[in-house]
């Protein structure tokens, strides 16, 4: 069956065409709304400006097909072939492309609201600028994908593979990224408020002044994280590894770290004012000019701590374990 012969049918009232063999075809403008095409070789084929919305195209070939502005709303796309696929400008809107292979495809411009990708392969895929707000990317594979300036506000992204994914400019604002390993990325200064990171690895990782405000970050390991000035008031990093991260001036307000390892980190002028650090781990770190108002350091270790010119009124200092540490006033505690 050749493109006309396929175009006819569908005139005729004709809607399944399951296993269609169409590489190469041009079906340009086509109307094929509602369509089965489930498990169709289309690979190369051009479908520029074609209307595939609520199109049934599972398991089906599109390889290096031309899909530019086409209309794939709502269409069911799982476990498609679109390697190397021309998406420019496409409608993906609530589209579903679970296990879909989209590796190398080009989708910029592409409208992707609801657009569920779980465990789709978009390896190298170029998502720049991309509004991608709470889209479905769980246990995807992003790694090398162009993700600079994309808005992933809300975006569902535990489990995915971010490794060498370019992050410039994102917006993670109350993104779902529990479990996420990443190394040597540069979030400074990024919206980052509300987001969920429990149970995350971030290695090498530049958070200079982000707002990480109200986020949920339990039992997460910062090793050799810069944090410089970040905004992390209301977090929740209860049970996290902290430690030799950097916190510089960074405001900790109202968070809870109980259980924490914070051995050796640079808490230097940071603002912990009604912080909950009970049971924590503080050996060897330093809080010189530390704001502790009102912080409960029930039974925490601060043996060998520095408390320089810190601020300690109000604190809980109950059952806190203080030897060696030196004092607001430059004494050692015996």
């Amino acid at each position: 069956m050749d493109a006309a012969a396929l175009l006819k049918r569908y005139a005729q009232g004709d809607r399944d065409f399951r296993g269609s063999n169409l590489p190469f075809a041009n079906l340009i403008g086509a109307q094929l709304t509602h369509a089965n095409l489930s498990g169709s070789m289309l690979q190369e084929a051009t479908l520029a400006r074609a209307f595939l919305e609520r199109c049934f195209l599972q398991s089906s070939n599109l390889n290096g097909a031309f899909l530019y502005s086409t209309n794939l709303s709502f269409a069911k796309l799982g476990g498609c072939q679109l390697c190397e696929a021309d998406l420019t400008k496409a409608d993906l809107k609530g589209a579903y492309l679970a296990k879909a292979d989209l590796q190398g495809a080009k989708l910029s411009g592409a409208v992707l609201k609801w657009v569920t990708l779980f465990r789709a392969n978009l390896s190298g895929v170029n998502f720049c600028g991309a509004n991608l707000n709470g889209i479905n990317l769980r246990s995807a594979n992003l790694s090398g994908a162009n993700l600079n300036w994309t808005n992933l506000s809300g975006a569902r992204l535990s489990g995915a593979n971010l490794k060498g994914a370019q992050l410039n400019g994102v917006k993670l604002e109350g993104a779902w990224m529990n479990g996420l390993k990443l190394t040597e990325v540069n979030f400074s200064g990024l919206e980052l408020s509300n987001i969920k990171l429990s149970g995350g690895q971030l290695v090498d990782v530049n958070l200079t002044g982000a707002n990480l405000s109200e986020s949920q970050m339990r039992r997460i390991a910062l090793a050799d994280t810069t944090l410089k000035q970040a905004d992390l008031h209301n977090s929740d990093l209860r049970g996290s590894q902290l430690c030799q991260a950097n916190f510089m001036k960074a405001n900790l307000q109202e968070a809870i770290l109980t259980q924490a390892n914070l051995q050796r980190t640079n808490l230097n002028l940071v603002n912990l004012r009604g912080a909950d650090l009970s049971g924590a781990n503080l050996q060897g770190a330093y809080l010189w000019g530390a704001n502790l108002d009102g912080t409960c350091l029930r039974g925490a270790d601060l043996r060998g701590a520095s408390l320089r010119d810190a601020k300690l009124k109000g604190a809980d200092l109950q059952d806190a374990l203080l030897m060696g540490a030196m004092m607001p006033d430059g004494s050692i505690h015996s």
